[in-house]
């Protein structure tokens, strides 16, 4: 059985851990549904739950697993309508690495599930 392409999810994760999770578990399944295998480090696995965001080792070594597993998507997914800088990075991480990135309303109108 052929596995969907990973799509690396990135959004501006303004509230807080249990809200943050909230939104992004939402993404993820709409992702999922629209036939990808989501990845969303950030609010998910990452920072608080078992990094310090505060130590700056900490902090780093969340930032390299997040690319490295950027690195290994087919395609970035930008959700929300707000922008931060950490977005902004990857989305500049992904083009030069050559990954398409687009919206999550650009993922449901290709496979035909988005608002016409």
């Amino acid at each position: 059985m052929k596995r969907p392409p990973l799509a690396y999810i990135t959004a501006a994760w303004l509230g807080g851990d249990s809200e943050n999770a909230e939104l992004a578990a939402q993404y993820c399944r709409t992702v999922y549904e629209a036939g990808f295998s989501p990845i969303c480090p950030p609010p998910l696995y990452l920072p608080p739950l078992f990094l310090n965001d505060a130590v700056p080792e900490e902090h780093k070594s969340g930032i390299d697993m997040s690319r490295d597993l950027l690195r290994r998507s087919h395609v970035l997914v930008v959700c929300g309508h707000s922008m931060t800088e950490a977005m902004k990075n990857d989305i500049a991480v992904a083009q030069r690495l050559g990954i398409t990135a687009t919206t999550l309303e650009g993922i449901l109108t290709v496979k035909g599930q988005g608002r016409r």
